[in-house]
């Protein structure tokens, strides 16, 4: 069973110059490089924090799992970053391949000892993760933060923050708690706000 405090995670953004939120990348390295020069980020002193799908499907999964070592990069964790570990716990990995984690089996033996690397670090992922702003709160998860009100190491159902849609589906309204949450897992053709929520998963490996 998860701990509380391996669950949540809290960053101040008063210690960088601007703290930016990006999408599900879905191993599209490239197309994030050349968004992220041309919204001119400083890795000197912004910080990137990625709502959780850093793999599969896309071109460039070990090069986007990579970026879990850069300082100016955190995420928290996926669905995907999930099935990857699942499968490389149990080695039961047919739903991992099946959502596009055949990606693995082409790596050269030098290349899957850096991805089995990288595994590790995404053990120590959160699955929430809150952003304290000088005025403002914001909550970052993958898929959902499955309740109505937002608490600190409050016990959630972690499945839901990893696949829910219902959300999403039913536009339920905002969550009190905290002044704004930002999640991804549903690509869409366009960013969808609505009360207090977020979705910023526009499809980037579908060309979005």
């Amino acid at each position: 069973m998860m701990r509380p405090e391996e669950i949540y995670q809290r960053i101040e953004a008063k210690n960088w110059r601007h703290v930016w939120v990006v999408g599900d990348i879905h191993g599209c390295f490239s197309m994030l490089m050349k968004r992220l020069r041309e919204c001119r980020f400083d890795p000197q002193q912004d910080l990137l924090v990625s709502v959780g799908d850093l793999i599969d499907r896309g071109p460039d999964s070990l090069g986007c799992l990579a970026l879990l070592r850069e300082s100016w990069m955190t995420a928290v964790r996926g669905n995907h970053e999930q099935m990857a570990l699942d499968a490389r716990a149990s080695s039961q990995s047919t739903l991992w391949l099946m959502n596009g984690g055949d990606w693995f089996t082409r790596l050269t033996a030098e290349h899957a000892a850096q991805a089995e690397a990288l595994f590790i670090l995404c053990q120590r992922l959160p699955w929430i993760l809150e952003v304290r702003c000088r005025h403002s709160t914001h909550v970052i998860a993958h898929a959902d933060y499955p309740a109505s009100t937002y608490q600190w190491q409050k016990k959630v159902d972690l499945h839901q923050v990893l696949w829910s849609r219902e959300r999403l589906i039913n536009k339920r309204g905002g969550i009190s708690g905290a002044d704004h949450f930002w999640f991804g897992h549903t690509p869409l053709r366009r960013r969808m706000d609505f009360a207090n929520v977020h979705y910023i998963d526009t499809g980037a490996v579908f060309g979005g």
